[in-house]
This record gives structure tokens, sequence and C-alpha cells, in this order.
């Protein structure tokens, strides 16, 4: 930097000594408290330049107070534009914010919970069923714990098409009415468990081993 430059630097009221003692009196003004050291100087032009400061204050790691000063070309009286209280690059901040109807997930919903039909509206009209919401509906099923391609159908003996527990209400679908199983939920008809209407276990199976006495004389 030439002479003339640093000369011009030093001499900037945005930047003297005065200058941070007016910032700070400013961010004192708030009366929120917090106000660590001087870090710094950002923004700076011809006329504005913005004074940092620690922010010491619980819950605000990495923030950082900041005042935007103000002077006339020719002037030496520096004012105060705005303070505020702003994130540094390793702040710790909220995340942003989701609205409400796009946070809730399926089984979110609990007693006396609303939530409106989204714009994205998946009702005609008529308020029936569009083909694209139902389409997605058999997507949700089929992909799900009780479609066919879960770990339980995919060691179950038999399928829910041929189960007398099946109750269809749309092809390839039915609701689960083994009370022992899905019960009430929506199965896929190559869904499968091990209670199948037709699923027999032989008495032998459950009956216990036969005891052997080792110690009976053998003459």
């Amino acid at each position: 930097m030439s002479s003339k430059k640093r000369e011009s630097t030093h001499r900037n009221p945005l930047l003297g000594a005065r200058a941070v003692e007016v910032a700070r009196e400013a961010v004192a003004e708030l009366g929120e408290g917090g106000i660590g050291k001087h870090i710094g100087v950002a923004g700076l032009t011809r006329n504005v330049a913005t004074h940092r400061f620690e922010a010491d204050m619980p819950g605000y790691p990495g923030w950082e107070w900041q005042a935007v000063l103000a002077c006339a070309a020719g002037s030496e009286d520096v004012t105060v534009n705005e303070v505020a209280l702003v994130p540094g690059g390793d702040a710790l901040q909220a995340p942003e914010w989701v609205p409400y109807a796009e946070r809730v997930r399926p089984g979110d919903l609990g007693p006396g919970d609303l939530m409106p039909v989204p714009d994205d509206d998946r009702l005609d009209d008529f308020g029936n069923l569009t083909e694209a919401a139902v389409q997605d509906a058999r997507t949700r099923w089929r992909t799900g714990e009780f479609g066919p391609n879960s770990a339980m159908a995919a060691a179950a003996p038999l399928q829910c098409k041929t189960c007398a527990f099946m109750v269809p209400f749309m092809p390839n679908f039915g609701v689960c009415a083994n009370a022992y199983s899905a019960d009430g939920r929506v199965v896929h008809a190559t869904y499968g468990c091990g209670a199948h209407s037709k699923t027999t276990v032989t008495e032998t199976d459950n009956e216990p081993g036969r005891a052997f006495d080792d110690e009976k004389p053998i003459f």
C-alpha cells in the first residue's frame, strides 16, 4: 500500500478509534449486553463501514454484533445507520423454516390435529380422488411393509391372493382380516405371512421329544 493510500485510510473517520467507540455505544443502546471485542470492519466503501464485535451471549455461538456507520464526504461526523445481531461464518443457526403441511409425515397426525388439503390437490373438481392420487397410493402400498418385496413376503410359503383373510377392494390389493397378522392393513395380493388361512402344522412338529433312559441296565 502506498504512503498516500495509508494516509487516506488512516484519516478516514469511519476507521478511527472514535468510530469504533460510536459503533460500540450504538450496540450498547440496545440493552442486550454481550458485546465482546472489536473483530474488524466489513463492507467498507467511501462513506459507509460496518464495525463487527463478538457477541458474547448464551445460545449464540459464532454470532456477532454489527453496527453500520456512515460519514458524508469531507465530514468528520460519524453517524449510525443500523445495528444488528447477525450470524458469523460458523454460527449456530436454526434450520430453514419448513411449512407445517410439508413437515407432516405419514403417521404424524394425532387426535385433534387438522391438516388442510395442500395446493397440489389430490382431488378433482368434484371432490373425488384423481387417478394420479390412486396410482400414488398403489405405489406406496406395493413398496411398503405389506408389499410383495418385503422380508415377510419373501419368507412366506403362500400369498394373500389365495388367503381367506384377504378382503379385496381393488385389483391386486385387499385388507387383511387376520387378527394375528396384518389385521386392518392394506396388503398386496402377492404379500404373504405364516398365518395364511391354508397353513397347516402337523402335530408331530409340536410333540416333545421322547425321553431316553441311558442308565437302564442292559442285562
